[in-house]
């Protein structure tokens, strides 16, 4: 009998300790909206950042919120925004379809190695000996860090330079993060010329390891008729907002340097 007492006690204690703890959880419940799981769902979630959150269930939190445009997933596209205003009730605008390109058309046929490269796989542990295995210290290293982290198996190495498949990149920029030279860009798939190089060094320089290198030349920039190309730190650089597609620096370019993205 003396046992029965104090189980009865610590029994009755701990259903009122379970009753005041519901009671507690019910009265200081933080409330969620039920349209931020649907939000979340409706993106990837590949966590790229392209839109300018740290992952996709910031931006959904955003988004709910109102702190962020609905239609700034390059990944889900249009897809996930038409998702997004039908769970918001919302009218939203296309997304601008973009997609990767690696400006470096430097392959086993054009340009060679200094060393032969024994370590990890990796661009950036070649990068670590002497900038990489090949002569031209700016072009793609062929590793493919930015195949590994690719969520849409877009890119793969072909003659030794990395090159996207359009049709399936969704633009998400992971890729251009894995770079560690920096040479692959986040583009729209309305532009269709590209610089195909990112070489600083003089163009006696560049002609001598890459034989498709930027030579710094102009001629692409005497022959555009909008100002759209510039030559700056010996390699040329395309303004979108100016140019028109024409393709005279293209047609200028004696190296190839400048190609038609479509084509290639």
């Amino acid at each position: 009998m003396e046992y029965i007492i104090p189980i009865l006690i610590f029994a009755a204690l701990g259903v009122a300790a379970g009753v005041l703890l519901t009671i507690v959880s019910k009265v200081f419940a933080v409330k969620t909206d039920e349209r931020l799981e649907a939000l979340q769902n409706a993106l990837p979630q590949i966590n790229c950042g392209s839109c300018g959150y740290s992952g996709c269930n910031g931006y959904a939190e955003a988004v709910l919120e109102g702190r962020a445009e609905p239609n700034l997933c390059k990944p889900g596209g249009n897809e996930s925004a038409g998702k997004i205003a039908e769970i918001l009730g919302i009218t939203v605008g296309e997304v601008e379809q973009q997609t990767a390109f690696v400006r470096c058309s430097g392959n086993c046929n054009v340009t060679t190695h200094k060393y032969t490269y024994d370590g990890t796989l990796s661009c950036r542990s070649s990068n670590n000996y002497y900038n990489g295995s090949k002569v031209c210290t700016s072009g793609c290293l062929g590793y493919g860090d930015c195949v590994a982290v690719c969520p849409n198996n877009a890119i793969s190495i072909k003659d030794g330079v990395a090159v996207v498949d359009a049709r399936i990149c969704t633009g998400c920029g992971l890729c251009a993060k894995a770079c560690p030279n920096a040479l692959i860009t986040i583009r729209s798939r309305k532009q269709i010329y590209e610089v195909c190089c990112r070489s600083t060094a003089i163009g006696k320089v560049t002609r001598s390891v890459c034989k498709t290198g930027c030579i710094g030349c102009k001629l692409c920039e005497k022959k555009c008729p909008t100002g759209a190309i510039t030559v700056t730190d010996n390699f040329a650089k395309i303004d979108y907002s100016k140019c028109i597609n024409c393709g005279a620096c293209a047609e200028a370019c004696k190296v190839g340097a400048i190609k038609n993205i479509l084509c290639s």
